[in-house]
């Protein structure tokens, strides 16, 4: 626990930076919700024949994965703040929405029928008796919005929202329990706060007359004072105006940092990240450009590839054979000559992109098993898992199962098939092998947890693998804009060997150093900054 602390102590700012980001992400979604879920239970009400459609469609919205809508919604919107919110607001809709409607539905007809025989309006009966009493209903369908929107905004990490999710990704990828409860733990605490918050606020709004006690009985009606009426109304005031400057603000921001903008993205896995800063710094301190790293730790190749398509980030670092197999759908090239061509003339004709030039270095897939597993068995090449491919346990990540370079490939080509496959994501594979939950898995050639789990890769005797030569990928129209940048990014180039690569990523994975900090030091000692 006191190791956990000190962690926690050392990365404070960067916790409390990503507090802030989650909690000024969860409010917006939460505010949009309310002011479109309130609404909405309003015309349903009056409105029956609307009743149906809307609350099923939101129903639908509920029942559709988060990860599957942030996939639709990307295309659309790109990545960043604005499609996280949206998918919090859309998962905020319903409870909002049916809370409305079923505490309007609930109220007393005799109530309603003595509003009407008073001689007050349909507007008048809605703003001084219906929403009063339904109002401990609504609220409590805002506090379940709340506290779901601080949890679902974790995923806003995963298309470059920021957030404390950022921490839970990144921990997962790395391995790092301390990192996954740094992230985890303030959610958690905040989602309480949440709830707290509002739950004040509910008991604050609703009128006395209808407030229960302890016992479950109405509170007997004390007269509200004005000095009362007064704080409730300037706190109204004030969060309303809170919330109008940081709309106002968050435009002019967004308007002013577009000047001479250069975003660099990633994906999410250490080695992507190192690389992503290396760029951002060599960008940073050799032009005058605003560079924004807004991009990195983005969740994988799609989101990474429809980032760049959009525009919304200038340039990441790519590999050829995840160009030609994934992006371009061609069959496995050998060669890694004949393969970077390919990609480089198809993806600046099609998509009017630039591979610029490969950095040195090729991280192609490996498969991998424990020393004591290569030993007992002799395994030395792909080939040799033949013999225990009834007994081995395969624990891929959940993309190599699907691929054609990978496990879809391994069944064609060297004709093995696992009795048991068992996907897991990211740097939970490595964890799984060495608890001996799996006994082979995939694996890139410069992962540094190889290494720190002191793994036996094996020989791709068939040449399944096509070459995964890295080499930064920028939007044709940023180049004509920066012409500068072309030779300035191009300086990299042939600079990373395999086992430097894999050095680097192992000071992250396994000797817990910042990323940007491991690419400072790298661009220092070529002289590059």
């Amino acid at each position: 626990m006191r190791e956990f602390f000190m962690y926690f102590l050392e990365r404070k700012d960067q916790v409390i930076s990503l507090l802030l980001q989650h909690l000024g992400l969860t409010i917006a979604s939460v505010i949009v919700a309310i002011l479109v879920g309130v609404p909405l239970g309003i015309l349903i009400t009056r409105k029956k024949s609307l009743s149906g459609p809307i609350v099923g469609l939101a129903n639908l919205v509920q029942a559709i994965p988060s990860l599957a809508l942030l996939g639709f919604l990307i295309p659309v919107l790109g990545i960043g703040s604005t499609p996280a919110i949206v998918m919090v607001f859309l998962y905020s809709l319903l409870p909002i929405l049916k809370n409305t409607y079923t505490g309007l539905k609930n109220i007393n007809p005799d109530m309603l029928e003595a509003a009407e025989g008073m001689g007050l309006t349909s507007r008048q009966k809605l703003q001084m008796v219906q929403l009063p009493l339904a109002l401990p209903v609504i609220m409590a369908g805002i506090r379940i919005a709340a506290v779901t929107a601080v949890g679902l905004m974790t995923i806003a990490a995963f298309i470059g929202a920021g957030g404390l999710g950022y921490m839970v990704f990144t921990g997962v990828q790395r391995v790092d329990n301390f990192m996954i409860l740094s992230g985890a733990i303030p959610a958690c605490i905040l989602a309480l706060l949440m709830d707290f918050i509002i739950g004040k606020i509910e008991n604050e709004v609703v009128p006395e007359g209808i407030k229960l006690n302890k016992e479950g009985k109405r509170r007997k009606v004390k007269r509200r004072t004005r000095q009362n009426e007064r704080r409730n109304r300037a706190i109204a005031i004030t969060a309303a105006a809170a919330i109008v400057i940081s709309i106002i603000g968050g435009i002019g921001y967004k308007a002013y940092s577009n000047n001479k903008e250069f975003v660099v993205g990633s994906k999410n896995f250490t080695e992507q990240i190192i690389l992503g800063n290396m760029f951002a710094t060599l960008v940073e301190e050799n032009t005058d450009l605003n560079v924004k790293r807004t991009g990195l730790n983005l969740g994988g190749s799609s989101v990474a590839w429809e980032a760049l398509k959009s525009g919304d980030i200038d340039m990441y670092v790519e590999y050829t054979g995840t160009g030609l197999v994934n992006i371009m759908q061609q069959s496995v090239v050998s060669n890694p000559k004949e393969a970077y061509d390919i990609v480089k003339e198809h993806f600046n004709k099609e998509y009017d992109i630039t591979w610029l030039d490969t950095l040195g270095f090729n991280n192609t897939y490996v498969l991998a098993v424990r020393q004591d597993t290569a030993k007992q068995y002799n395994l030395k090449k792909i080939s040799d898992l033949k013999i225990g491919e009834k007994n081995f346990i395969f624990g891929p990540t959940m993309e190599f199962t699907d691929r054609e370079d990978g496990y879809l490939g391994m069944q064609d080509i060297y004709h093995i098939k696992f009795d048991t496959v068992k996907p897991v994501d990211g740097g939970l594979r490595y964890t799984a092998i060495s608890n001996k939950e799996s006994d082979v898995i995939d694996a890139f050639a410069t992962d540094g947890l190889l290494k720190a789990y002191n793994l036996v890769t094996l020989e791709d005797d068939k040449n399944i693998f096509p070459p995964y030569n890295a080499a930064p990928i920028v939007r044709n129209d940023t180049l004509k804009k920066y012409p500068e940048l072309k030779e300035l990014l191009n300086k990299l180039s042939g600079q990373i060997d395999d086992e430097t690569m894999r050095e680097l990523n192992y000071k992250v994975d396994k000797l817990g150093e910042d990323p940007r900090t491991v690419a400072d030091e790298f661009l220092k000692e070529k002289g590059l900054i």
